[in-house]
């Protein structure tokens, strides 16, 4: 069949029985992802003037290489599969690209060990580490990162978190950023094996998948800062207390300082920092054009990222009402009276009542009690 996203008119393979998108191809609910991106390579060209030459690393239909090509980057796409690279070619040939495009047919990990580019996007099926190494030890500027395997990252597939990013993942009430911050952690060792750097410019865990854009920095002592922003999160499993330790030493809590449990998980190592550089993630926002297909939920979730405090996890206003047995109100409301209580607090992007606040669970309820009741 054929679609149209981004301006690019491509063919796709039908839907299989029982109406699945065969999503190796082309993936519907990847549009955010895809439009996001387009937006980020915009705001980032304006960044670093010289970045030009862009490798889509998974090309399947060739629909992000070919949008980027259309914004006028020098494309690269790979596939292993040769279907895939047939079906890229002829879509790249339709939409009038053939010159912006080179479309190759081998393991792009070979090929990312060959040659240099500025921007490296791994989009794979499942985990991206098996293709970090390359793109870290041969790309100049940016690399863009989607995880699609959510439950090993936020711990609810644990072994297989554990093998993928050589981390422990724990699933906990903000397993969402869990996934974030251990996707962050083992892409940050990955680049520091090649003394580069990483500075998370947009992150994001939408629907099904983790997405974020590394800026690199080729020097040891970026890569050593880069270390510095890993450690530890210790989590009660009776009452939600947290607790972060910076360090690649775990040193675990015997017991729960807030109420004595001695059911605390720790997670990590874990990316403590900042997932996202507000003043880039607002460049991006106003790189969204209207004719994205994605454009006002794009526009909304960076939103929401720019004004997101820093706090390594998040909480959701409706679990801890339900924990109090109270009714929970509006948002707004709730933020509102933990500002007025002197503590810092912004929605989170990972839910519509997701919320991130310097204060601890027992000074949330007594900033908010008074309105909850």
């Amino acid at each position: 069949m054929r679609v149209t996203e981004g301006g690019i008119e491509l063919e796709v393979p039908g839907e299989q029985t029982e109406g699945v998108e065969e999503s190796v191809f082309y993936n519907p609910r990847q549009e955010l992802n895809r439009d996001l991106t387009i937006a980020t390579l915009r705001a980032y060209r304006d960044r670093e003037e010289r970045a030009e030459y862009y490798l889509d690393a998974m090309a399947a239909s060739g629909i992000r290489g070919a949008r980027a090509a259309a914004d006028e980057w020098n494309v690269t796409c790979c596939d292993v599969d040769e279907e895939a690279v047939e079906l890229a070619r002829e879509n790249v040939a339709h939409n009038d690209l053939g010159e912006q495009v080179s479309v190759e047919h081998r393991n792009v990990n070979a090929l990312m060990h060959e040659e240099v580019f500025d921007v490296i996007d791994l989009d794979p099926y499942g985990t991206p580490m098996p293709f970090a190494d390359a793109a870290f030890a041969n790309c100049r500027d940016l690399v863009c990162v989607t995880a699609t395997d959510t439950a090993p990252l936020c711990g609810a597939h644990f072994n297989s978190g554990v093998r993928s990013y050589s981390a422990v993942p724990r699933n906990t009430d903000y397993h969402p950023e869990m996934g974030v911050r251990i996707l962050l952690s083992a892409l940050a060792r990955s680049a520091a094996r090649f003394d580069v750097g990483v500075t998370p410019l947009l992150t994001h865990a939408t629907s099904h998948y983790v997405r974020t854009y590394l800026e690199l920095e080729h020097k040891a002592t970026a890569a050593d800062a880069t270390v510095d922003e890993l450690g530890h999160i210790y989590h009660c499993e009776d009452c939600t207390y947290r607790e972060t330790d910076p360090g690649l030493i775990a040193d675990p809590l015997e017991a729960c300082p807030h109420c004595g449990g001695t059911r605390i998980l720790t997670a990590g190592p874990v990316w403590l920092g900042s997932v996202r550089d507000p003043e880039f993630v607002a460049a991006v926002r106003a790189a969204v054009p209207d004719s994205f297909g994605t454009a006002e939920k794009a526009r909304e979730l960076c939103e929401t990222l720019e004004a997101e405090l820093d706090e390594p996890t998040h909480y959701d206003q409706h679990k801890l009402c339900r924990n109090w047995g109270v009714p929970a109100n509006a948002m707004d409301e709730f933020l509102a009276d933990l500002r007025d209580a002197g503590y810092e607090a912004s929605r989170a992007h990972y839910g519509g009542t997701t919320f991130k606040t310097d204060a601890s669970v027992d000074e949330i309820r007594e900033a908010t009690e008074e309105n909850l009741v």
